[in-house]
């Protein structure tokens, strides 16, 4: 899947008073409420996360895998508190908004320090900030937020100073967000061919070890700077964590059951009611798992390239959601588990607050009318739709076994309105690769979200043609971009949203996607020896979250070799959980900060 933006960072509008110097006076580090006062360190995690990735630079390649690498090793200017989500310092301690909104400066602690001994300075801030925006460097998606600002001003060791060019609710986080890299080690070497090689950190985590296209090996730093901060107490436990990769999940899983991984973040539907059976299950040695919380939701669709044709045409895009059996595929794949999407925001909407665009039905007999519409009639003697003696034939670009069943019931009813399907499967490599360079007609595409929406990455027309960005499906529309312009100053997350309502409605009615489902759940199956504080999530988490607040549990570890020893069932874990069980008052999110 590929996801949008850095899926574990949460973003958020911060309204800023004349010269307001931050963190406000009487700004106390202590320990998070989410985190358990039992956890304990050390101990070994190994966690399946996907595919392996073409490098674990993240500002290079924007998928999941990279970005928990990546995240672990380095680290921004400012952090977020995970349940009030109030800015709190990182490599900054302090950092001061002027009164016109354009100018941020922050100041670096002056016990940051890199891996090697080195003091992290402003040098590191603005050396990261200029590779990012080097129009060599293949830094896409990053290049977005951060074009916002002229090249900030090292102001001394620890001061650096950013100057937005325009007013946006985004800047602080932009500016405060991005992970810092060292000068120092890299600045000599090829940006574009940083892949696998990060001698120098700054975060909790070093990489000690890569198996190309098998695992990745993190190793706790003992000399971390930060290690022993109280906001820290309970959180970053495991000495090790193995991210463990496979190219197919059915295959990944199997490794799961034999004991080879531990944690599995299960993604689809048949795997979790059927293939979850057995005794390792019914005696509780594997925990199945369904946590419910507030984390941002996504969407997932068939993304249509409308560069090229026939996607160029909202005609034939609207046929082709319109010949996806959703209701069939869940109903027969998916044991009904999913909802259908009507969105690309599917969590500004709410029972009280519904979503006003209609549900695509499976309509063979409006695809049909679309695409006569649009000129592609059928032939008669083949059966086939034609253009300008041309067949309507398109190839599909997947990079997963999983998606076969879905593919083949899409197939067949595309081939009965006179619609040829070619199948195009790769690795991630060069699925990624195609991706970057828009070299696809139609692929399946996952996005996550993050709490306040920011549509311009995806949606804005100057996106459309940036290579690696977020834009995959050439989208345009002039009122789309009136209107992501008019949000970028609001600092009200209300009145902002409202407007990503309206563009939700416009994106739709263009089919830039043919939407297909999601769930509101995170499905976790893993190996009963770990401790959780009892939300098991935090209040914004995903299955990611489990590498921050879990820790291994000697006695249930002892506990679970002795039950595989001997045969005899564990105790069971709650099937499900509810956040706010725990914290029964704390339900929305901030409107304004």
């Amino acid at each position: 899947m590929r996801y949008l933006a850095f899926f574990l960072t949460l973003f958020f509008a911060v309204a800023a008073s004349a010269q307001t110097t931050y963190p406000l006076k009487g700004w106390v580090d202590e320990p998070s409420p989410l985190a358990s006062e039992f956890a304990q360190p050390g101990g070994e995690l190994s966690f399946f996360i996907g595919q392996a990735p073409k490098s674990f630079n993240y500002y290079l390649e924007n998928s999941v895998s990279a970005a928990y690498v990546f995240g672990l090793m380095y680290e921004s200017l400012l952090n977020m508190n995970a349940l009030t989500l109030e800015y709190e310092p990182g490599l900054a301690e302090q950092w001061t908004i002027s009164d016109d909104k354009l100018s941020f400066t922050f100041k670096i602690r002056e016990d940051a320090k890199w891996s090697d001994g080195q003091p992290i300075t402003a040098h590191d801030v603005k050396w990261t900030f200029d590779a990012i925006m080097n129009p060599a460097n293949l830094t896409g998606v990053h290049k977005v937020s951060l074009a916002r600002f002229e090249s900030p001003e090292v102001i001394d060791e620890q001061t650096i100073r950013f100057r937005a060019l325009e007013v946006h609710w985004k800047n602080l986080l932009a500016a405060g967000g991005f992970h810092i890299l060292p000068k120092h080690a890299f600045k000599e070497l090829d940006f574009n061919r940083v892949h696998f090689e990060f001698p120098v950190v700054s975060g909790p985590y070093n990489l000690s070890e890569h198996k190309e296209g098998s695992s990745a090996t993190m190793s706790k730093r003992d000399n971390w700077w930060n290690r022993h901060a109280p906001s820290n107490k309970g959180l970053v436990n495991f000495d090790r964590l193995v991210f463990v990769f496979f190219a197919d999940r059915g295959n990944a899983f199997e490794n799961f059951l034999k004991q080879h991984m531990d944690i599995f973040p299960v993604y689809t539907a048949r795997r979790w009611v059927v293939e979850t059976r057995g005794e390792r299950f019914t005696k509780n040695w594997i925990v199945k798992q369904g946590v419910k919380n507030l984390y941002p939701m996504g969407f997932q669709g068939f993304a249509m390239n409308s560069r090229k044709p026939p996607f160029d045409d909202v005609l034939v895009r609207k046929a082709m959601a319109h010949l996806i059996n959703r209701e069939r595929m869940n109903s027969t794949l998916m044991y009904d588990q999913y909802q259908m999407l009507n969105s690309y925001f599917p969590d500004l909407y709410s029972p009280e607050n519904p979503c006003p665009n209609p549900l695509t039905p499976f309509d063979k007999d409006k695809a049909r009318k679309l695409l006569d519409e649009a000129g592609w009639k059928t032939n008669p003697a083949t059966g086939l739709r034609e253009k300008d003696g041309k067949r309507l034939l398109f190839r599909f670009l997947t990079r997963s076994e999983d998606s076969d069943k879905f593919l083949a019931i899409f197939r067949e009813d595309l081939k009965d309105v006179g619609v040829e399907m070619v199948i195009d499967k790769k690795d991630w490599a060069a699925w990624m690769r195609d991706m970057d360079s828009f070299n696809y007609e139609m692929t399946w595409a996952a996005w996550g979200a993050s709490l306040y929406k920011d549509p311009e990455g995806m949606w804005a027309s100057a996106e459309a043609d940036r290579v690696s960005g977020n834009n995959i499906t050439g989208f345009k529309d002039k009122r789309v971009d009136e209107l992501i312009e008019k949000q970028k100053t609001l600092f009200d997350v209300d009145a902002r949203h409202e407007i990503v309502r309206e563009i939700d409605r416009l994106v739709f009615e263009q089919y830039p996607y043919a939407l297909l489902w999601n769930i509101d759940f995170v499905r976790l199956l893993y190996w009963n020896k770990f401790g959780m504080p009892p939300w098991v999530l935090p209040k914004y988490g995903t299955d990611s979250s489990v590498l921050t607040y879990w820790w291994k549990d000697e006695d249930c570890a002892a506990d679970l070799f002795d039950a595989l020893k001997s045969g005899m069932p564990l105790p069971p874990k709650p099937a499900s959980v509810n956040f706010f069980d725990f914290f029964k008052n704390d339900l929305q999110v901030p409107a304004q900060h």
